[in-house]
Order: structure tokens, then C-alpha cells, then sequence
């Protein structure tokens, strides 16, 4: 009977993880085609934007401890590693190679993760105008543009949490 309980528990958080995995890849693309202030729009950009909006979605699930919310960001994470996998081969990757551009994106993620604030209320525009400079895929003139853009994003993603918690 307890058995049952964990596995229950387990499926909330992965479809969960996949209702917002889906919704951060829907506002990605958004976000990719609405806007001219990307150095390019090819596929280093649109990573670089889904982890953004990832690791957004992790902080906020543990700054309000959302229920399940370390099953949740692993569920995240894991579909994300998925989903770069499956897209990598779909960009002609082959199987011997794909482990090592599949870390290497892995990495670029841990890395990026590792230099967001651990409290959401140190995120403003100047520290996303700060993270974005070094991140190389906004044209260094719209920078303040694309960071008001994210911290707007970033914004309303607490606000919806804030209203549902």
C-alpha cells in the first residue's frame, strides 16, 4: 500500500515536470522569434534561452517550495537532458558522439545554474543585464534591452507562483 503511494507521488512530479517543461519550450520559441536583439537565432540560442527559463522554474519551485518540488527539478532536468539528446541527433549527431555534445551542453547548464542567485529576491535587470553580457548570444548593444525582457519574464513567473502558493 505505501508502494503505491510513492509511485502516485512519482507520476504527479513527472507530469508536473512535463507541463512546464512544455510550457518553457512554447515561451522559448516565443521569446526566439518576437525578438531582434539575439546575435543569431540558430540552436546555441535557443539553448541558451530554455536554460534560462529553466533554471528560473527550478529556483522559483524551491524558493516556494512548491509540493514535490525536488522530484519536480529533477524531472526538469532530466527531460531536459532528454530533449537535447533527442535534439542533438535530430542535427545529424551521431551515436558515437552524441554523449560528448550532450555533457558539453550538460555543463554550459550546471554552469549557468551555478551563477544565478540562490534567493529569487537578488534577481533584478542589472543582474540579468550582468548574466547576459557573458553569455555572448544578445547583441551587446540590446543588452539592457534582453535583460529587462528576461527580468519582466522572470517577474511575472514569480507573480504566478506567488498567486498559486
Amino acid at each position: 500500500m505505501i508502494l503505491h503511494y510513492f509511485k502516485k507521488k512519482e507520476k504527479n512530479g513527472k507530469h508536473s515536470a512535463n507541463e512546464i517543461y512544455k510550457k518553457i519550450l512554447i515561451e522559448s520559441k516565443q521569446l526566439l522569434i518576437d525578438n531582434s536583439f539575439f546575435e543569431q537565432k540558430n540552436y546555441n540560442t535557443s539553448f541558451e534561452i530554455v536554460s534560462i527559463f529553466l533554471i528560473i522554474n527550478i529556483k522559483l519551485n524551491i524558493e516556494f517550495k512548491v509540493d514535490n518540488y525536488q522530484l519536480i527539478n529533477e524531472e526538469l532536468i532530466n527531460t531536459f537532458v532528454e530533449d537535447l539528446d533527442e535534439s542533438l541527433r535530430s542535427k545529424g549527431i551521431g551515436d558515437m558522439s552524441i554523449g560528448k555534445y550532450v555533457k558539453s551542453y550538460v555543463k554550459k547548464f550546471y554552469f549557468r545554474l551555478s551563477k544565478f542567485p540562490k534567493e529569487y529576491s537578488k534577481i533584478d535587470n542589472n543582474f540579468f543585464s550582468n548574466y547576459l553580457e557573458n553569455l555572448n548570444f544578445i547583441q551587446k548593444e540590446k543588452i539592457l534591452v534582453a535583460a529587462n525582457t528576461f527580468f519582466y519574464i522572470f517577474r511575472d513567473l514569480k507573480e504566478s507562483y506567488e498567486k498559486y502558493m
